[in-house]
């Protein structure tokens, strides 16, 4: 099985779009992340869902999670507030940069360590220079089982 075989369609956001746009995609879709194209609409990143919720939580939760226990719901207001004005560039991992596309004939077990080396939940499939895909964690690991689509 390759790389092709188990690649989907899937949206893609612009690395200058606003943050706040794709963190709706996200929540809209329930994608595990997205991929970030470039000025050309190449892969260039990309975006798990889990760093744009970090990007939220305040530096001190962080920090000490114990104290999220004394913070109320209302600081579920600063999601907005923390991503507007804010692009998709500002939000991204410095890691998943420049993240390179797997190729349509790498196979399931070269997907499967890419995504592990990058701690990626998902990654671009490229054929010939053009991007034809997204294979997500899912994805590979239904593929492994056989429990996926063939």
């Amino acid at each position: 099985m390759h790389a092709e075989d188990i690649a989907e369609r899937f949206p893609v956001v612009a690395i200058d779009s606003p943050a706040l746009d794709a963190a709706r995609l996200l929540a809209d879709h329930r994608l595990p992340g997205i991929v970030v194209t470039d000025g050309s609409g190449r892969p260039h990143a990309v975006l798990p869902a889990s760093q744009v919720v970090a990007f939220i939580v305040p530096r001190y939760v962080q920090d000490d999670p114990s104290l999220a226990g004394v913070l109320n719901e209302s600081m579920a207001d600063r999601i907005v507030q923390e991503l507007d004005g804010k692009t998709v560039r500002d939000v991204l991992p410095e890691h998943l940069h420049d993240v390179p596309p797997v190729d349509a004939d790498d196979t399931l077990v070269e997907v499967a360590a890419a995504m592990s080396r990058l701690h990626s939940p998902l990654l671009a499939v490229d054929k010939d220079g053009r991007f034809v895909g997204v294979i997500t964690a899912s994805r590979v690991l239904a593929a492994a089982l056989g429990t996926g689509e063939r």
